[in-house]
């Protein structure tokens, strides 16, 4: 997300080029120029380009003229690294054509120190070039500028000016700095993949060593020159003789001589294979001797080692060379053109030379040292992006740990317009640009991308190509995560991923994004829906950890699924108290209804949950309303006197009425149904409420013919005419009694009848299975498996429930023929019981 520009006219193009072709920009901002312009000043990189700042050349690198100056100066530096020593060792005083030589130098030297106060360097941290020529000056002041002005004065003027003090000889080695100039060329040129790599590493080991060696013996000789002549004798050359040859008087002897022997003593020194034939003499060529000998064990360890790097190739060096040179096969074989070959060489180039960066490295390192890497490096940057503005802390920290850091050069695309993208960019530093590029082939830039900016979201989140091109202005660093790693890390973090998404809409950069509302919205729609499937299944599966895991990342605990379920009505259907109770803690609705009108209340009568019904009124859950009577009446239908019982002690109506103005009253009397007559008697069911026809739920009594349920029918009339109050008798003898309308009697037993039903839920659960001996039930008997084939099954017959199975089967085989060996519910269980038969149940008899 970046900042529009307002004109576009207000941008200089005041810039030089580096080796790739791109640009830079003198004041120090970050802008971007056209391809068009970018192409013509690629042809003319090759001619002196400069930008001015106040009124300062400032000298790039690339330049060719540079270039053919840094050369002359390699040359003049490897003149005075070899010349130095022997002018120290071998001369007292430079012989006139020497002098002249040695001023000459002198002189090119001093003018290099002027340009390097104008050549722009890059800085090593941000890989970035820097055209401030303040900066330029001091950070050369604070390196190289003092050693090379002392090693451009005229020491051996200044030696001969103090009457010939020997002290002041010894600043001449003042001019071995410039040996660094040769190094660097060394450097340069075992990066070129157009020179033999183990060549120039051999050529460089060969001049190490044979310059240690002439230095070495400039130091021999010279030390045999601090005696006087008539001491000649305790020297090491003044003493020596070989084959009859004295090198007496030897300052007598051709220059030539002399340094060969020297340099003869200083290589069989350094290889310390020690002839015998030259050896020190005096205590000061024995100290220098042994120092110089410590050195070379120094040295032959440095030579070994890099020989055996050599033959191994495990350097980073040369891993660069290999991977430039398959880049260049790659190159010619696709004919690729001049200025792509130079982008693709320049950022393979700049991944070697940033190899600070983090992947190979940090990725190595545990979860826990990784997090806390990303936290001081990404986690602020992340912050402060619009993108995740006001995600959580545990949100950003994972996507800090699955950052990735890449560099890119001015001019390289990061992102072609109309491409598929996989990856979410953040800029931490430089400048990149967002460009449309219309049919026609113009440019129009729609923003400057600059730190905390982001691209590629759009395209990502909303699963559209790149709507723009990107392209680098400025040296940029950009912080990367994959599609998929960030797909992982919305859908564990819910609450974040959705508010990314509404940042994206709110922030949005491209006038795409304004239009795009709606897919954005099914986006968060789609997370939102696939949160709630995850939590109603943790809910059903009673998966308490999980569900905890998925609230706490954001997720609604009343958010219903396609049928209206909540994860309460799930748990409470399981009987999950910890998740029940869990949910209520976290303010679910316990009254909400699905699109069938079940609460979670109903959903745990149903399944007999007593500690969920317990925990769900304790919240305030509660049966009394008015389609909760439809679940009443269709539990009498169903002939499930248990559930008639449950739904009526947890607060249903009794007197509830259908389309028909039927209560449930009306509907067991009219189907016989003796039990749950007595149940909805219990619990105070009208016997004077009036259907839609005028019937009372006596007269529908009258018209099932059943003496037992009539006799019960009459008698509560006739108690409920009284004006008493009427319970079923609990001492044994299951007849209907009046009991007196006293207050404290009614209270005393309601508070024992509830200390019953505490003690032993099981007992109040049963007490409704109780039944009159003169009250009969009926059932309906099949004779076949509930699990047979529809071909194989016959038609039933009610029958009267006897007192035992035995007289059941008796029945059965007498009716239909055959003789039966148990009975069994529609769900294949036994009964062993006839206590256990629900009136109008369907019982099926099997011969196994």
């Amino acid at each position: 997300m970046g900042r529009r520009p307002e004109r576009c006219d207000e941008y200089q193009l005041q810039e030089y080029m580096d080796t790739s072709g791109t640009s830079v920009a003198a004041n120090g901002s970050q802008e971007w120029i056209s391809r068009p312009q970018k192409n013509q000043m690629n042809h003319d990189n090759s001619s002196f380009t400069a930008v001015r700042w106040w009124n300062t050349v400032i000298i790039p690198k690339s330049n060719r003229h540079y270039k053919i100056w840094v050369h002359v100066i390699l040359i003049w530096a490897i003149y005075s690294s070899f010349f130095t020593p022997i002018e120290f060792g071998f001369l007292r005083g430079l012989p006139k054509h020497l002098w002249w030589i040695d001023q000459i130098g002198q002189i090119i030297f001093m003018v290099d120190i002027a340009v390097n106060f104008f050549v722009a360097y890059r800085d090593p941290n941000t890989y970035k070039w820097t055209v401030d020529h303040q900066s330029i000056a001091i950070r050369y002041a604070k390196s190289s500028l003092i050693p090379e002005i002392l090693a451009c004065l005229p020491w051996d003027a200044i030696y001969r000016k103090s009457g010939d003090m020997e002290v002041m000889r010894y600043f001449l080695w003042l001019r071995l700095y410039r040996v660094r100039k040769v190094d660097a060329f060394f450097r340069r040129t075992e990066q070129n993949i157009r020179v033999n790599y183990l060549f120039t590493r051999i050529m460089k080991l060969i001049t190490v060593e044979l310059y240690c060696t002439h230095t070495a013996a400039c130091i021999f000789y010279y030390l045999a020159t601090t005696l006087p002549a008539s001491k000649e004798e305790f020297t090491w050359i003044g003493s020596l003789t070989l084959g009859g040859y004295s090198f007496e008087n030897f300052r007598e002897i051709d220059l030539g001589r002399r340094y060969v022997v020297s340099l003869y003593f200083a290589i069989v020194t350094m290889a310390t294979v020690g002839y015998g034939d030259i050896h020190a003499v005096n205590t000061r060529e024995m100290i220098f001797v042994m120092i110089f000998v410590s050195f070379d064990m120094i040295l032959g360890a440095y030579l070994i080692g890099n020989m055996t790097a050599l033959i191994v190739k495990g350097s980073n060096t040369e891993k660069f060379r290999d991977r430039m040179a398959s880049l260049k096969k790659y190159m010619n074989r696709n004919h690729l053109n001049r200025n792509l070959r130079t982008q693709l060489k320049n950022h393979v180039r700049l991944q070697y030379e940033s190899q600070f960066t983090d992947d190979q490295v940090v990725q190595e390192l545990p979860l826990s040292i990784r997090a806390k890497v990303s936290e001081s490096l990404y986690v602020s940057i992340i912050e402060r992006t619009l993108l995740f503005r006001n995600c959580s802390n545990e949100f950003i920290n994972q996507l800090g740990m699955r950052m990735h850091e890449e560099y890119f050069l001015p001019g390289e695309v990061v992102m072609e317009q109309g491409n598929a993208v996989d990856q979410i960019y953040i800029v931490a530093g430089g400048a990149l640009v967002e460009v449309f590029i219309n049919p026609n082939g113009s440019d129009e830039i729609i923003a400057n991308l600059e730190a905390e900016s982001t691209f590629g979201e759009v395209a990502v989140l909303c699963s559209i190509p790149q709507p723009s091109t990107v392209r680098v202005v400025d040296l940029c660093k950009v912080l990367r995560i994959g599609q998929q790693a960030f797909f992982g890390i919305m859908r564990v973090y819910f609450a974040d991923g959705r508010q990314v998404l509404n940042n994206l809409l709110k922030f949005g950069k491209d006038a795409a994004v304004k239009h795009m509302g709606s897919e954005i919205g099914y986006n968060i729609t789609e997370l939102e829906v696939e949160l709630s499937l995850k939590v109603n299944n943790a809910a059903y599966q009673g998966n308490t950890l999980y569900l905890k895991s998925l609230i706490k990342s954001g997720a609604d605990p009343n958010r219903a699924d396609y049928d209206g379920r909540t994860p309460l009505h799930l748990a409470a259907m399981k009987g999950h108290e910890d998740i029940v109770r869990f949910l209520v803690q976290e303010g679910a609705q316990v009254d909400s209804e699905d699109i069938f009108g079940n609460t979670p209340l109903i959903e745990a009568v149903k399944g007999h949950h007593t500690q969920v019904i317990k925990i769900l009124r304790s919240a305030g859950a509660s049966l009394a309303y008015r389609s909760a009577g439809d679940h009443l009446h269709r539990a009498i239908l169903a002939g499930n006197s248990e559930l008639v019982r449950s739904l009526l002690d947890n607060g249903v109506d009794p007197n509830s009425r259908d389309h028909n103005g039927q209560t449930a009253l009306h509907i067991a009397a009219s189907k016989g149904m003796v039990v749950t007559v007595r149940i909805l008697l219990e619990h105070g069911a009208s016997l004077h409420a009036r259907e839609r026809w005028g019937r009372t739920p006596m007269q529908e009594s009258l018209q099932f013919g059943s003496n037992a349920l009539e006799a019960i029918m009459k008698e509560a009339e006739m108690y409920s005419t009284a004006g008493g109050l009427t319970r079923l008798s609990e001492k044994g003898d299951n007849s209907l009694h009046m009991l007196d309308s006293d207050p404290q009697y009614d209270a005393a037993l309601l508070s024992e009848r509830s200390t019953e039903e505490e003690s032993c839920p099981q007992q109040r659960c049963g007490s409704f299975l109780m039944f009159d001996k003169e009250a009969k039930r009926r059932c309906t008997l099949f004779p076949f498996a509930p699990w047979t084939a529809p071909k194989d099954q016959r038609r039933g017959l009610v029958v009267w429930i006897p007192n035992t199975i035995s007289e059941l089967l008796e029945v059965a085989s007498q009716q239909f023929g055959e003789e039966y060996k148990s009975a069994v519910n529609q769900d294949g269980g036994e009964f062993r019981k006839t206590e256990f038969i629900r009136d109008s149940e369907r019982v099926y008899l099997i011969n196994e």
